[in-house]
């Protein structure tokens, strides 16, 4: 499932970022890419504290998205990489790395990857996150703020950026559902139950809607 989430960052939050990425350190990305994506790898990204305060504000803003929550159902997210593209900066195709190291050390599996979009589409040329799918290759350019969520077994990349700053957030998540089909099929039934209770409220259809997404739910989780 791939899912393109709008305003997952509010303006106040994009207005605190975009003073962190003027002001902030930067190193090669390289330095947090694997053994052979830092060989396609060419951007910078945020370090020190300014990267922990913009950690905040992105990690904040997801876990008060309802969409994003009924999508990824999180058991753990990663803190953000924070990265910028200029000057035919790119990522070449890589799939993400299948375990990564959280803050307390422990390996977290990635089961869903997500980008958060800072810069507007129209601040730079080229830099489209670009998909590898059974639908054919996909290319993503979404506006600033929004999200887009998407299994972490995807071969993806980043175009050259070849005019103006891609400013962007990267995070994994490992889910408390780790099969995407059986994510997808407890999206879709929340977001009918949620249909259904913003119209009718909370009627027999609606308690067996809940019935049946609680019951799939304690099948198939793994806390």
């Amino acid at each position: 499932m791939l899912l393109c989430i709008a305003d997952v960052l509010s303006a106040d939050d994009l207005a605190a970022l975009d003073g962190l990425l003027e002001s902030g350190d930067f190193q090669p990305g390289t330095k947090t890419a694997g053994w052979n994506a830092r060989l396609v790898k060419k951007n910078e990204q945020m370090a020190g504290d300014s990267l922990r305060k913009a950690q905040k504000i992105v990690l904040d803003a997801l876990n008060r998205n309802a969409t994003f929550s009924a999508a990824a159902v999180p058991k753990q997210i990663l803190p953000p990489l924070v990265a910028r593209y200029s000057n035919d900066m790119t990522y070449g195709n890589h799939v993400d790395d299948s375990l990564m190291r959280g803050p307390d050390g422990r390996a977290v599996r990635t089961d869903v990857s997500t980008t958060v979009f800072i810069s507007a589409p129209e601040d730079y040329e080229g830099g489209e996150l670009t998909m590898e799918t059974t639908a054919g290759t996909q290319r993503y350019k979404l506006p600033r703020g929004a999200a887009i969520v998407y299994p972490s077994t995807t071969l993806h990349r980043v175009e050259p950026v070849t005019a103006g700053e891609r400013r962007v957030a990267v995070t994994w998540t490992q889910s408390l559902v780790r099969d995407p089909a059986h994510r997808e099929m407890l999206f879709d039934l929340e977001r009918a139950r949620r249909t259904i209770f913003d119209k009718d409220g909370k009627t027999p259809v609606f308690d067996l809607l809940s019935k049946t997404w609680s019951n799939l739910m304690r099948e198939w989780a793994e806390p």
